[in-house]
């Protein structure tokens, strides 16, 4: 009869891709959930605000108004305050 066994390597190198595998699923997947691909785009108000607070030299805030308002990252905040 044919012996089906796995040794004691070989189910630890299993048991460790699996573990693996699965790991990484799930933060594919929390990651997916916390980036909105259709997110609306700031509205005129939210603009205004942002370019007061960065004419007035307040760089931290209007990033920190913008990711509030939009669930941007940090770096896309960021960026999107640079640019205004």
């Amino acid at each position: 009869m044919l012996s089906l066994a796995i040794s004691t390597p070989g189910l630890v190198a299993l048991t460790a891709v699996v573990t693996a595998a699965i790991i990484y699923l799930i933060i594919l997947a929390v990651r997916l959930t916390h980036r909105p691909r259709n997110s609306p785009a700031p509205s005129d108000d939210l603009v205004d605000k942002a370019r007061e607070l960065k004419a007035l030299g307040q760089l931290r805030e209007a990033v920190f108004l913008v990711r509030g308002e939009t669930g941007m990252s940090h770096r896309a905040a960021t960026r999107y305050v640079n640019r205004l």
